[in-house]
């Protein structure tokens, strides 16, 4: 295999639709959402979220109880499933885990600890000691918590870029491999609901009180999630050997528009700069993507943009959904979380429908239906559109297709 192929060895998630792949298959088979009416503590918003309830369980150990936040109990949660860490003990065992990089992405960090902390200041307006978690209470606080839970100590950062933050790190991690910095990389994300979330989409007037609809002509707003997924990426010529999906990241595009801080260019000038930028690197053209997981949140204004830009970038025959009808719109960890049911779908053949979708609006000139699909895929893509202007698109392919 090319030292420039990115080959996946490994890839898990835990979200609103289930923990692990073999209860988020049967979600996706089965079209059973994980979206509820909000009964997030301490938030009266009518809406539906895509809530983690195993996070409310999870106990930290003693020895990792200067961690403890929402968002690293579903970091740990998320590490727990599937055959993820045997297949990242192969590659240490392979490498040595100083060349093992890892690269998280994520949105809000562990906000929900600062929220937690601001609620039990003492009398004197000081935090209390449990609160003092200089590792906890900043925006690198993935990368370091990943690091600490399975002693890896090599290369670490987290992307924090809204909405395309866990898309951004198979960019990062491919780069890292073919500079020879590591040899392996262990990407992910992770965001968790917290007030501050819930709340300030609600002040964007960005939230729906109903399940999100997705390109609908009805569609009127988000639902929010939590999700932690990762993926572990090596080198092609170091496979030899190493057990791995047979599917390669083929192709990344990264753009900052910087239209605005939450509305996305009116012509999508800058997602359209990532998916060129994808297809390039790919060796594609837009007539031999298979299939697309949109961003498509539900928003009027997103859904218009990016809808019609594929529509036009795209031949109609192209498949293409939102997930996010499953999840909730799950901010920092939907890139990583969409990358894997693409990967998914590339895996099985089943391309997920967009849930809730009744009819497409009309004026959207995009092509897709609530039902799932069978299909045989070569070459998928997944879209991640943040705040800010920030795009990521990713392509994914058949290892052994040569673009």
């Amino acid at each position: 295999m090319s030292p420039d192929q990115i080959l996946i060895v490994d890839y898990d998630a835990t979200c609103a639709a289930g923990s692990g792949m073999d209860e988020l298959r049967a979600a996706l088979a089965t079209q059973r959402s994980g979206l509820r009416p909000n009964d997030f503590p301490g938030c009266n918003l009518p809406t539906w979220i895509g809530r983690v309830p195993a996070i409310d369980d999870y106990v930290f150990a003693p020895e990792l109880a200067a961690w403890q936040s929402r968002n690293n109990a579903l970091i740990a949660l998320g590490l727990q499933q599937g055959t993820l860490q045997q297949s990242l003990a192969q590659l240490v065992g392979r490498f040595g885990s100083a060349r093992i990089g890892v690269v998280m992405g994520s949105s809000t960090s562990s906000i929900d600890r600062s929220e937690e902390a601001y609620r039990h200041l003492d009398e004197q307006g000081q935090l209390p000691a449990e609160f003092l978690q200089e590792n906890v209470l900043n925006p690198h606080a993935p990368g370091l918590f990943v690091a600490q839970l399975l002693g890896l100590d090599g290369p670490n950062m987290t992307v924090n870029t809204a909405c395309s933050s866990s898309a951004k790190v198979f960019a990062t991690g491919a780069r890292w491999l073919r500079a020879g910095i590591v040899d392996a990389v262990l990407v992910g994300g992770a965001d968790t609901l917290c007030q501050s979330v819930l709340y300030g989409f609600h002040s964007l007037q960005l939230v729906s009180e109903s399940q999100c609809r997705p390109f609908d002509g009805a569609r009127d707003g988000i639902n929010l999630g939590e999700a932690a997924g990762f993926a572990l990426l090596v080198r092609g010529d170091d496979a030899q050997g190493i057990e791995h999906t047979g599917i390669q990241l083929s192709g990344y595009g990264e753009s900052s528009d910087a239209h605005h801080m939450s509305h996305p260019h009116p012509e999508g000038e800058g997602a359209r700069l990532a998916i060129e930028q994808a297809l390039a690197q790919a060796g594609l053209a837009p007539a031999q993507i298979d299939y697309i997981n949109l961003h498509g949140t539900a928003s009027r204004a997103n859904d218009h943009i990016e809808g019609n830009l594929v529509g036009a970038m795209f031949l109609a025959s192209t498949l293409a959904s939102s997930t996010k009808g499953w999840t909730g719109h799950t901010l920092g960890a939907a890139g990583i979380l969409e990358s894997i049911f693409a990967l998914e779908a590339l895996t099985s053949g089943l391309v997920p429908g967009t849930l809730n979708l009744a009819q497409v609006d009309p004026e959207i000139a995009i092509s897709m239906s609530a039902a799932n699909q069978s299909a045989d895929l070569t070459h998928v893509m997944s879209n991640s559109f943040g705040f800010g202007g920030n795009n990521a698109c990713l392509i994914f392919s058949r290892a052994e297709v040569a673009a």
